[in-house]
């Protein structure tokens, strides 16, 4: 594992850090919290340490999971992360109900690294003129937090505001190769590390899509490479190469996804990219930006939606339609997940109402209801009810099997 420092501490941070938002889950996706406990031990005993959670992940039960999964001397190897929700705040003294909450939630007397949450510019005037400055400032003397940060998802001119309006040791922006000009970007990267800010990187693979199903137009791409490497690992690399890059998170799931990132991330040196990998990079970022339709990272923000829509599954199945370039299997696909053959309630497009709820929720400000409805014209239309029925039998006759 390699380390990198925090600027304003010195904290020695592992490059891998382990976010808790997409933890393994069971049927009825609640965590599957054997597996999840065992991944995340293991990624600590080979070396993370820095682990990431927030009050909404997994619909409030990530911060519980990680009092227990960092039992028994767990909690005094890692540098612990949370977030305060900013946007459920109404006054002061909610701060720091919220904070002694998760406190006890996490099982623990302190956070080692506490961040308000997912700021845009409108969101931070709003907390800041509650007495955000205070509370941190108050928080970090009684010891309950020791370093302050926030993640952000707004404008990159918000985005230097809000480094500027406080004595901020850290932050966590939104970071890969098809971000570079989005959100903070290239230029929010490098202006937080020249004010002394360590850099936490959320989403460095768009929340899987950038590793997994790699479109064959960007695989062949890959292939050019003399160097042979999985997409997920030139994704992460390519943040890592930045030495500005404090800590990367991933969402790691599946063991292999451990395994994997723990070896990159013992090799995985910034400024270590040639140039000539560095333009095969960017060969992939314009492909990927000529198969992606909507722009959806997966986090679930905006869900529930109240007419039941799974907005991420919908726009998932729209992008590896157009990825994959195979309509049928896409839109069997789309019928089988989003029409309860695999489970749960239907969760098509065309349950939209746009009602327009999700628009203010979602981190990427996307226009959801408008890309819903290319969803339904791409994937639903009059054979819709006939793929749902062949994959309910289809589903049906492999569990009896």
């Amino acid at each position: 594992m390699l380390y990198r420092k925090m600027p304003k501490n010195g904290d020695e941070l592992s490059i891998l850090g382990f976010g808790c938002m997409r933890l393994p889950v069971n049927e009825d996706r609640t965590i599957d919290e054997e597996r999840a406990r065992k991944q995340v031990r293991y990624a600590i005993d080979h070396g993370v340490n820095y682990i990431d959670t927030a009050w909404p992940y997994h619909m409030g039960a990530s911060e519980p999971f990680l009092g227990r999964a960092l039992a028994d001397g767990y909690r005094e190897k890692v540098k612990l992360a949370t977030k305060l929700p900013s946007w459920m705040i109404e006054s002061r003294d909610e701060m720091d109900k919220f904070l002694n909450a998760q406190l006890e939630k996490l099982n623990t007397d302190h956070i080692d690294y506490y961040l308000i949450h997912s700021l845009v510019g409108e969101l931070w005037d709003k907390v800041e003129k509650l007495g955000v400055a205070d509370f941190l400032d108050k928080a970090k003397a009684d010891g309950r937090i020791i370093n302050a940060g926030f993640s952000f998802h707004g404008s990159g001119e918000d985005f230097r505001r809000i480094v500027d309006s406080y004595a901020w040791d850290f932050c966590q922006i939104q970071y890969n190769f098809l971000d570079e000009k989005n959100q903070a970007g290239t230029e929010g990267l490098e202006y937080a590390a020249s004010k002394g800010l360590g850099v936490i990187i959320m989403e460095p693979l768009r929340g899987g899509k950038l590793a997994s199903p790699v479109p064959p137009a960007v695989e062949d791409l890959w292939n050019e490479a003399p160097v042979k490497r999985t997409a997920a690992e030139w994704g992460l690399r390519w943040v890592w190469n930045h030495p500005e890059v404090t800590v990367v998170l991933s969402g790691m799931n599946e063991e292999a996804h451990v395994e994997e990132n723990l070896e990159v991330a013992g090799e995985a040196y910034p400024n270590s990219l040639t140039e000539t990998e560095l333009q095969l990079v960017e060969k992939a970022e314009k492909k990927y930006r000529e198969l992606m339709k909507a722009g959806c990272t997966g986090c679930r923000y905006c869900m529930p939606c109240p007419s039941g829509v799974n907005i991420p599954a919908c726009f998932d199945a729209y992008n590896n339609l157009h990825m994959s370039g195979n309509a049928d299997e896409a839109k069997f696909m789309y019928a089988a997940s989003l029409g309860g053959a695999l489970g749960g309630d239907p969760g098509f497009a065309s349950q939209c109402v746009q009602c327009e709820e999700c628009l203010e929720k979602c981190p990427q400000h996307l226009e959801i209801p408008t890309l819903l409805e290319a969803v339904v014209e791409d994937l639903e239309g009059p054979d819709l009810e006939q793929r749902v029925a062949m994959a309910k039998q289809l589903f049906a006759k492999k569990t009896i099997d």
